[in-house]
């Protein structure tokens, strides 16, 4: 059993009934006749398209994820001295960028149920060094925005939405990366929506913060040969926006997919007696960009798993806080992480095999297989 099956989407056909894999191959080709493997016109074309698909006025298609996150605090002017606060139960990258820009990463616990920073406990935490606000939209649904947009809106403050594993899921009917100030993604290969390389976008309704990230990502130029802006090299490549592009059409149909399997998963889960599902805020979709459970003991489970041919995954098992290269001295961690809820998240959560072809044979496998280990550790333990 594939954890995430990127062959079958290969085989899927898109509306004009050509395979995927066809119009990745005739993409590809495009790109090599024309020869402009950097910014060529799939790029722009790229930006424009998944402008539209997210509801903003503005794309820069970038590098990666994690040059999203980066050029977007560029952008907003952090630096050295500045704090921005964030969630410690993440990738490293959401953090790592902030490292490195000079500004101290201040940390806000999760909610249990979302796995996602807790507006309740935002506040608190804002000094007169904040700098911006970067909520990760983990595992397939947007943060609290309303509530978080209205604190940082009160302070002044801008937001950023990490949303490398939401793209596709929705708030009130609004797309996730156009919830905020800046919205980043990653188009990374096991992403919702994924190239066959490192990829990511930052979304904006703000035209001179688009001018400024755009900048900034080509190395600060302004035109040819004159920087205005210290920048990164940070653009995405000719191959992978056309390769993207072939994959757009199908995108949505693969959100509702997980959607639909997302919510085939917690039924049956639930149906076999386990509980620690997946919970979605209200007005919220999800892209399930990891099916996400708690258990006990998880490296037993897993490896009872594994031992069945069924794969996991942890996300994530150390928090941000913890991390050797971003251990700080700011009081949000001097004194060990001061978040109890992520700490027990990271020590429990496991993530299922989740992908938009993922068939009803294959959950019943892996919920009946999980029901097993789960009653044999329970039974172990009462004895």
């Amino acid at each position: 059993m594939q954890f995430i099956d990127l062959e079958a989407q290969q085989r899927e056909r898109l509306p004009d009934g050509r395979t995927i894999r066809e119009a990745v191959d005739t993409r590809i080709a495009a790109v090599l006749n024309h020869g402009r493997y950097i910014l060529g016109p799939e790029v722009e074309e790229l930006e424009s398209t998944l402008a539209a698909y997210v509801g903003v006025d503005h794309c820069i298609a970038v590098a990666s994820g994690t040059d999203a996150l980066l050029i977007a605090l560029m952008a907003l002017g952090v630096r050295a001295g500045d704090e921005v606060i964030t969630t410690p139960f993440s990738f490293i990258a959401t953090s790592e960028t902030i490292a490195l820009l000079g500004a101290t990463p201040v940390y806000v616990d999760i909610n249990p149920a979302s796995y996602n920073l807790d507006p309740a406990k935002l506040e608190q935490a804002i000094s007169p060094c904040t700098k911006a606000i970067i909520p990760v939209s983990l595992y397939g649904q947007p943060a609290d925005f309303p509530a978080i947009n209205a604190i940082a809106n009160r302070h002044g403050l801008p937001v950023i939405e990490d949303g490398a594993q939401s793209f596709g899921s929705t708030q009130l009917g609004h797309r996730s990366c156009s919830l905020s100030t800046i919205g980043t993604t990653s188009f990374f290969p096991s992403k919702p929506l994924g190239g066959y390389g490192d990829g990511g976008a930052c979304f904006t309704n703000d035209p001179e913060l688009a001018d400024r990230m755009r900048r900034i990502s080509r190395h600060g130029q302004e035109r040819r040969y004159f920087h205005s802006d210290i920048g990164v090299n940070g653009r995405i490549d000719t191959l992978q926006a056309a390769i993207l592009l072939a994959k757009l059409p199908n995108f949505q149909q693969e959100v509702e997919a997980r959607g639909r399997i997302g919510a085939a998963y917690s039924s049956k889960l639930n149906a076999a007696g386990i509980s620690s599902t997946p919970q979605l805020a209200p007005g919220n979709t999800s892209v399930y960009a990891q099916y996400t459970v708690r258990v006990p003991n998880r490296a037993e489970v897993q490896a009872a798993l594994q031992q069945q041919g069924i794969p996991t995954a942890v996300h994530y098992p150390t928090l941000l806080c913890q991390q050797p290269a971003l251990l700080c001295q700011h009081s949000c961690c001097s004194t060990g992480c001061a978040a109890p809820l992520a700490q027990t998240a990271s020590e429990q959560v496991m993530s299922l095999p989740m992908h938009p072809w993922l068939s009803d044979a294959d959950q019943d496998r892996v919920v009946s297989a999980l029901a097993s280990v789960l009653q044999l550790h329970s039974l172990s333990s009462a004895t």
